[in-house]
């Protein structure tokens, strides 16, 4: 596991014959050890971008972001990242597609594929090892995805919107999945969503973003006790603190509207 830290990070665009535009403007947050952490905020304010800064794909402009103490200025393996879209290899199996990371990193071939395939069963696709993406729903797919990732064994996991393309009953499956697998890792994870209940369900705090340039206006802690089930988002804990971020993300999105 890692603790991820944000200090004072604003984060620039330039466009020729156009204003500059700041997409992050001094952001700063703190995600320690083990910690399920969730972002949500209007479109377009950064959050996607927040999380290509701690990948390591883009640099800020100013500020910066560090993964346990150390300066993010890279890729590397301490990180992974799961998108909306599958970025699965096409040409290569389940099997294989779950393999390559570890594959590249020098991992002898037997132990490669046990891990394979006890991601495979962590996930639920025990079965469809031989099959290639394409012959997959994309529920499916997406699992693969996450198991993929995970056999990578990285530090921190950043997840922008990876269930977002899915109908609603697989993404609550996903969701459940998602939890299983996080309990019994406890990876760091940064979450970024549109979804509130979807925020609310796998968060142990959500962070809630203004409109671009993007800032951290409220931090909502979320403490349940004993296993989170898709039950909790109708109970009045979670429908009280759905509200408070229903009513922040409104006035930001109208204040948009204004500029």
């Amino acid at each position: 596991m890692a603790s991820l830290s944000i200090k004072n990070v604003s984060l620039k665009f330039s466009a020729h014959h156009q204003a500059d535009v700041i997409a992050l403007d001094d952001l700063s947050l703190e995600i320690p050890d083990g910690q399920f952490a969730v972002i949500v905020g209007p479109s377009g304010c950064g959050k996607s971008s927040l999380l290509y800064l701690l990948a390591g794909l883009k640099e800020p402009t100013s500020g910066e972001c560090c993964i346990d103490g150390r300066l993010i200025e890279e890729p590397g393996p301490d990180r992974g990242m799961v998108f909306q879209s599958y970025t699965l290899f096409p040409w290569l199996t389940v099997q294989k597609n779950i393999e390559f990371g570890p594959r590249l990193r020098g991992m002898p071939q037997i132990e490669r594929e046990t891990r394979a395939k006890e991601h495979i069963s962590d996930v639920g696709l025990g079965g469809f090892e031989n099959h290639y993406p394409n012959q997959l729903s994309g529920g499916m797919r997406q699992r693969v995805a996450l198991a993929r990732t995970f056999a990578n064994n990285p530090d921190v996991l950043l997840m922008d919107e990876p269930f977002g393309a899915l109908d609603s009953q697989t993404r609550a499956v996903m969701q459940e999945l998602l939890l299983d697998i996080w309990n019994k890792d406890q990876k760091t994870v940064l979450f970024v969503t549109h979804d509130i209940d979807e925020a609310l369900l796998l968060g142990d705090k959500v962070f809630v973003m203004s409109s671009r340039p993007g800032r951290i206006i409220e931090t909502i802690d979320v403490e349940v006790s004993g296993p989170r089930t898709i039950d909790l988002i109708t109970s009045e804990y979670f429908i009280s603190r759905k509200k408070r971020i229903m009513a922040l993300l409104h006035d930001e999105v109208i204040a948009a509207m204004q500029l």
